[in-house]
């Protein structure tokens, strides 16, 4: 047979470039994670990049976006006005002669002070205490109310009854403008130049701007460094008092709630 070298030499060429190709796939594979300056073999993996960027850089995002807290509202002072406001004293006492006990209560109208509420209602104690001066107060007896001014109360020395409150339990969640409301008002009591921890059981009205209510508890005499009592016809008198605060308030923004600033604090 003749020898037709052209017939060998097209496969022969066919081989050669399939093995080269190979050649070249294999060698390129090692180097396929840093592509060529000049641009990449493949271009799936460059338009895969910006993919996997762009989804790593939304989760970092979404990582670092700061937490939304609830809004809160304006902060709330509640003053107390003293037209329709008293605080109060009840005691028992026994005379010599008579059966029955008798019920003294002492009542006086100077009273001030305010409440304050964040924006979140809570109670802000330290701009918060209502003060009643004790040396207004009277009763159906002069005898009596001298005589507890000058020996028990001591109000020449403690002229004031201090209450600053700590904490409220049972509110609402935030200030009502009608309807009514019962709720503890707890807090720290200072009579007599001693102070002893109190718990107000407090029924408030609520119409608008306007709050008014009676808030009761029950306390010792002797708890706060004062002697009972004791004159001539006076048999007995129990230890124990109840303290009433009848109360009249007007709710308003706090001052620096409104943008107002609130009055600097004096120096001491």
């Amino acid at each position: 047979m003749p020898w037709r070298p052209m017939r060998w030499l097209v496969p022969a060429v066919v081989l050669a470039s399939l093995m080269l190709g190979g050649c070249a796939v294999q060698s390129a594979a090692p180097g396929s994670s840093a592509p060529a300056a000049g641009g990449s073999v493949d271009g799936s993996s460059a338009a895969a990049a910006p993919t996997a960027a762009r989804a790593t850089s939304s989760t970092d995002d979404r990582q670092a976006a700061p937490a939304i807290s609830p809004a809160e509202g304006p902060a709330s002072r509640i003053s107390v006005v003293a037209a329709g406001s008293a605080a109060r004293y009840r005691a028992h006492e026994q005379f010599v002669g008579q059966s029955l006990p008798n019920e003294a209560v002492g009542s006086t109208s100077d009273v001030s002070g305010a409440i304050v509420l964040d924006g979140n209602s809570a109670l802000d104690s330290q701009q918060s205490k209502i003060v009643v001066d004790l040396r207004t107060l009277r009763s159906d007896e002069s005898r009596r109310d001298q005589y507890i001014q000058a020996n028990t109360l001591e109000t020449a020395q403690f002229p004031y009854a201090e209450f600053v409150p700590r904490e409220v339990r049972g509110s609402p969640a935030t200030l009502p403008t009608s309807g009514e409301a019962t709720f503890q008002l707890l807090g720290d009591l200072t009579v007599h130049g001693v102070t002893q921890p109190v718990v107000w059981d407090v029924t408030a009205q609520f119409s608008g701007a306007d709050v008014s209510g009676l808030a009761t508890t029950h306390v010792n005499m002797t708890d706060f460094g004062m002697k009972k009592p004791q004159v001539a016809r006076l048999l007995s008198i129990d230890d124990g008092l109840t303290l009433e605060l009848q109360f009249q308030g007007l709710v308003a923004p706090e001052p620096a709630a409104a943008g107002v600033a609130a009055p600097a604090s004096s120096p001491t």
